[in-house]
């Protein structure tokens, strides 16, 4: 009994070491599940359909908000994965959960259903900003590359505010998004029982990404840290929005000088 055991738990071991080995050889060679790929500067476009151009649009200007982090890297290539029908969105998805699009390594995978021409990804009825999808997951590869695997997450642990939130900060540069003030005030005047926070464009972010870009922001223009200064400082996220809210109350008044930004 014991040696049938110990057979069918080795048999059991090795399947699953053999179904683990092609899923990692599937995630890091997208092509094995597109119908095709085409090159565009740094990224590897995988495709079941015609690209649309707005998408290379798209991606030139995601590029060019990842260039105000200290992490930029213009020799890193990227795959992006378009969610069109192949099975690789559903394979990341079965691992890593539901979400509007994943950045890992030197992958972004998107999961929601693209409209490039009025610059936005739809999931559940919610529409995130593309460019600004696009760059929040170019910064996390940004993030892997300039870290390495072990150092980045999940493995590395790093608070989500500080993963996250970064991020965000570097994708979202808008006019209307640079003054941390008036970021404090439209979180403040949204609806707080509401999972996300609705910009002028009507795209959103969930209420949790938003407090964690507004603690980076202030983090890093307010205090003037750079970002590997915050990965290693060990001030709590509790302590921090203390300190960001005291801030606040003290300088509110003041909503439009651009020593904010």
């Amino acid at each position: 009994m014991k040696r049938q055991i110990k057979k069918w738990t080795l048999r059991l071991t090795a399947t699953g070491l053999i179904i683990a080995g092609l899923l990692l050889i599937i995630i890091l060679n997208p092509i094995l599940t597109y119908a095709n790929k085409t090159t565009h500067k740094i990224f590897s476009i995988y495709h079941d359909k015609a690209i649309d151009p707005l998408l290379i649009s798209a991606l030139d200007q995601a590029t060019l908000l990842l260039k105000t982090s200290e992490f930029n890297n213009n020799n890193l290539r990227l795959d992006i994965c378009l969610n069109e029908g192949s099975t690789y969105p559903t394979i990341i998805k079965t691992i890593r959960g539901q979400a509007f699009a994943w950045g890992f390594y030197d992958k972004i995978v998107m999961q929601g259903t693209m409209n490039c021409k009025d610059n936005f990804v739809e999931l559940n009825g919610y529409k995130w900003n593309l460019i600004q999808l696009l760059a929040h997951e170019m910064t996390h590869c940004l993030q892997f590359d300039k870290l390495g695997l072990i150092k980045s997450n999940p493995i590395a642990n790093i608070p989500n505010w500080k993963w996250e939130g970064y991020a965000e900060y570097i994708s979202r540069q808008n006019t209307d998004h640079k003054n941390l003030i008036k970021n404090i005030d439209r979180l403040k005047q949204s609806d707080e029982n509401s999972w996300e926070v609705t910009f002028k464009d009507n795209t959103i972010t969930s209420r949790e990404y938003y407090s964690y870009w507004i603690l980076v922001q202030y983090c890093l223009n307010i205090k003037k840290m750079n970002y590997q200064q915050l990965l290693t400082d060990k001030t709590s996220e509790q302590s921090i929005k203390q300190e960001m809210m005291k801030w606040y109350e003290e300088n509110k008044s003041d909503r439009t000088t651009s020593v904010w930004q």
